[in-house]
């Protein structure tokens, strides 16, 4: 056991999904000094000892997974020379063509495995897009609550994804399809990845989330995927994270496209802008008759006026008092700017010299305007999303309104665990369009 050394992509992943932040809170939990806890993940330190029980035990994980030991080796992804990584540039594969989908519907039942599924916004768009959902992944047990109280015939497997990949996807008990998989998507979190010299790939994406869902995709092999995530996507890293992520598409025979899309051009009430990375299978690129494009904006552009009319009743939070007589002050569509300078000097703190074009705080939305891009705590004081008359936040269905969720769409779990998980989710109508271009392209392959 001398030459076993602890694997700290590991525990950095174990950290992530234990809502652990840094170094210093783990070795608090773990009742030692960063010191020896930085001495225990290093090269020198030989994992036999009472403190590694700890670890263990702390981080919920085995000690098999702490020293890199792969539960299923078959199951491993191929090690990729991505030597020619720095060659790529992500602007080449981002996609400006567009096309006009209203109208398109599917001549065929395509099936959909969603990962990441949260609450659902993309699978409920992507299944309005007519989509067939043969399995949803998700380990959060409210958002797992919510997914079977609306789709109680829905496969929701409700286990962490890095099991799901690691054990592989086509040996899951849950998994019970035999055919070729039409679409994987899910909206995996954009994490930084851990470079390591000139190689780069898959040991670079070792230790983030983005791995299990390459693995689902080399296992699955559809014909398409979608992958969403946030804007900085784009340049987070100088690049470096997404151009890695095309890479490793790539080495796995997809074609690649890309862009922006901002909610509010898809028949949302909100301005959020998501990154949209789409792949075809090259075997279906070689083909094809017509190539994919992104669909084409929609003329409707909806404003609060437009979905906050007769919103249910619903679980809200209330802003504390002082808040509440700040917020008073400010008009419909105002921010701080529209406060009395000792007021905002107070209420903003150190972030009132910065100001500069920063109109997020003390903000209050404008009936006849889309609401900026929903949080997942509706009275944060950067984010502030004030309701046009009253002085409160948005309540859970009115959030569900603007991320246009129907209103038959029930959301399980307390107020706040709520507002995280229509704050967390893919706008459905934005999803519905996605998906109708994926059904416009799919659509050639009778």
């Amino acid at each position: 056991m001398g030459g076993v050394l602890i694997n700290k992509d590991v525990v950095k992943l174990a950290m992530i999904k234990n809502n652990i932040a840094t170094q210093t809170e783990l070795a608090e939990r773990l009742g030692m000094s960063k010191s020896q806890l930085s001495q225990m993940l290093s090269d020198e330190f030989c994992p036999i000892k009472t403190n590694v029980i700890n670890l263990l035990e702390e981080l919920k994980i085995s000690f098999n997974e702490l020293i890199g030991i792969e539960s299923n080796e078959q199951l491993e992804l191929p090690l990729m020379d991505n030597s020619n990584l720095d060659n790529i540039s992500r602007f080449d594969y981002k996609l400006n063509e567009f096309i006009d989908v209203k109208d398109v519907t599917p001549v065929n039942k395509y099936t959909v495995l969603e990962t990441f599924a949260g609450a659902g916004g993309l699978a409920l768009g992507l299944e309005q897009a007519g989509l067939n959902s043969v399995g949803a992944i998700e380990m959060d047990t409210q958002a797992c609550n919510t997914l079977k109280k609306n789709r109680p015939n829905w496969n929701i497997i409700k286990e962490d994804i890095i099991e799901v990949a690691n054990k592989g996807i086509r040996s899951h008990e849950q998994f019970v399809l035999k055919e070729e998989l039409d679409v994987l998507s899910g909206g995996y979190p954009c994490q930084s990845f851990s470079y390591a010299g000139k190689r780069h790939g898959l040991e670079d994406i070792r230790g983030t989330l983005f791995y299990p869902y390459s693995q689902i995709l080399h296992d699955l092999r559809p014909k398409v995927f979608i992958a969403e995530n946030v804007k900085g996507l784009v340049n987070h890293d100088n690049g470096r994270t997404l151009e890695t992520m095309l890479d490793v598409f790539m080495q796995n025979n997809y074609t690649v496209y890309w862009n922006v899309l901002n909610a509010w051009n898809y028949d949302v009430a909100q301005k959020r802008e998501r990154i949209v990375i789409v792949g075809i299978r090259n075997d279906l690129v070689e083909k094809q008759i017509y190539p994919f494009a992104f669909p084409e904006v929609s003329s409707y552009k909806p404003v609060l006026r437009d979905v906050l009319k007769n919103v249910p009743d619903s679980l809200g939070t209330p802003y504390s008092e002082k808040k509440k007589k700040v917020l008073e002050l400010v008009p419909q569509g105002g921010c701080w700017i529209n406060l009395p300078e000792k007021v905002a000097k107070e209420y903003m703190g150190a972030s009132y010299n910065s100001g500069g074009g920063r109109r997020g705080m003390a903000r209050r939305i404008s009936w006849d305007e889309p609401s900026l891009t929903l949080t997942t705590s509706p009275s944060q004081k950067q984010t502030e999303r004030c309701h046009p008359e009253e002085t409160r936040p948005f309540t859970t269905r009115e959030y569900a309104r603007i991320q246009s969720f129907p209103d038959d769409w029930k959301f399980e779990g307390s107020s706040s665990n709520i507002y995280k998980q229509i704050g967390n989710a893919v706008p459905v109508n934005l999803a519905k369009y996605v998906g109708l271009s994926v059904v416009n392209y799919l659509n050639q392959f009778k």
